[in-house]
């Protein structure tokens, strides 16, 4: 980790991130209370924010949609004081970011939301739909426009209070976590600089949608395309010396090793997810699309794959790709492969410091009455954008959003039991890093 060496945060971590309850903290239990209680009272009208942006359709591509959601949550953070910028997406080709900025002394907290969904524009699932007491369907709703009022509804209620004074906050809401703009050297500026100025990241994700866990680690993400070329002709020429094997059986030969050579090392998985092959093959990258054109007695000219590799460790993507690249090159005869590694999504490695804020965290849970929580299986939990900025930081945690089930399908549905609790939870642990930070002196 690339750490800030920052002194609030060095401390806090020599301290265990605890925050000791004696007869001087009998103070802040009763503020406490009182943060929990002006949430609940202010419980309606988070909900009702939270109904009106899902009802907005922000899948990546509709500008125009994200655009609408960034407004609608502009003009919350306008109202509770904060300084708000839209950073327009055209150099990235996407609608763009919002990023709100409080506050100048204390801890620099860094936290993470995402506008866009999966579900585009002439999606059949677009609207929040209730199924019971607890429980709401709807696009996005937990990935993430759960999260995003729960930042929002966290700060508002600190900052009634006039509780926010002993902390630096920044938001950065973007418009592209579920579809990258690029390049991400754009697309992904405005997270990383304020990372770069932060102490500490939160993301509020679902994560793996179980409220007695939060994420220290994620598995980054990266594209990789397999072009294969092989030697046309009849097929009945296929094995001999002058065409060797065909392109389809080149790609075969790869992606079993791939399998046999990589599958079960650490925390690595790859996943070739798409693939074409024949005399023609063309791409359509902006639509994922790879179709392939041949016939069944003529030896295979080219064969295109496109999949992904997972990682925990920066250790291990770069031992994916050296091993992938290695394996791409042992080329059947009349055959050659380019093994073509794009740009994505860093891993975010577990480190001590994250287990200590995530212990803060969990104490914040259990004095609250939900009990403890757990450190997420990077496994069950995927990419986001915490993982840009989790180098940049001493100390971060993702998973603090609204939990459900069905992300990315049209069974989305959130446990709205969650809601309140991860507002409680969230604007307690800011108010402790606070006051850690000010009994710190910074």
């Amino acid at each position: 980790m690339i750490s800030v060496n920052r002194n609030w945060a060095r401390q806090a971590l020599t301290t265990g991130l605890l925050f000791v309850l004696s007869q001087s903290c009998l103070a802040a239990v009763d503020i406490e209370k009182k943060i929990t209680q002006h949430i609940d009272k202010s419980l309606a009208d988070s909900a009702s924010l939270l109904e009106k942006t899902v009802n907005i359709n922000s899948g990546t591509m509709n500008f125009d949609g994200v655009k609408k959601v960034g407004a609608l949550y502009q003009a919350e953070f306008d109202a509770m004081g904060f300084e708000t910028q839209w950073v327009d997406g055209e150099e990235f080709n996407r609608a763009g970011h919002l990023v709100a900025s409080f506050g100048s002394t204390g801890p620099k907290i860094l936290m993470i939301g995402h506008l866009d969904t999966v579900f585009a524009k002439d999606d059949a699932f677009q609207n929040y739909k209730r199924i019971d007491d607890n429980h709401v369907a709807g696009p996005g709703i937990t990935d993430m426009k759960g999260g995003d009022v729960i930042i929002i509804a966290a700060l508002k209620a600190l900052k009634e209070l006039d509780l926010l004074d002993k902390v630096s906050v920044k938001v950065v809401m973007t418009g592209d976590e579920e579809s990258s703009g690029s390049p991400l050297s754009l697309s992904k500026k405005a997270l990383i600089d304020a990372a770069i100025w932060a102490d500490i990241a939160l993301g509020f994700e679902d994560a793996d949608g179980d409220i007695k866990t939060a994420v220290v680690a994620r598995r980054g993400s990266i594209g990789w395309q397999l072009d294969v070329t092989g030697k046309p002709a009849h097929s009945s020429q296929i094995f001999t010396d002058t065409i060797g094997y065909g392109a389809i059986f080149e790609v075969a030969r790869i992606l079993n090793t791939f399998r046999e050579e990589l599958a079960g090392v650490g925390n690595i998985t790859f996943n070739p997810g798409l693939i074409a092959g024949g005399t023609e093959v063309t791409v359509q990258p902006e639509n994922s699309i790879v179709q392939g054109f041949g016939k069944t007695n003529v030896v295979a000219k080219e064969v295109t794959v496109k999949g992904g590799i997972r990682t925990l460790t920066p250790e291990e993507l770069t031992k994916a790709k050296n091993l992938m690249q290695d394996i791409a090159t042992r080329s059947l005869p009349h055959t050659s492969a380019t093994l073509t590694l794009e740009e994505g999504y860093p891993p975010m490695a577990p480190t001590e410091q994250n287990y200590a804020l995530l212990k803060m965290y969990s104490d914040v849970s259990e004095s609250l009455g939900y009990g403890p929580v757990e450190p997420v299986n990077p496994r069950n939990a995927g990419a986001a954008d915490i993982s840009f900025a989790a180098d940049y930081v001493d100390m971060a945690i993702d998973g603090l959003g609204l939990m459900g089930e069905g992300g990315h399908t049209k069974d989305e549905i959130a446990d709205m039991t969650s809601f309140a609790q991860n507002i409680h939870k969230a604007a307690v642990l800011i108010y402790r890093l606070g006051e850690n930070g000010a009994s710190m002196g910074e």
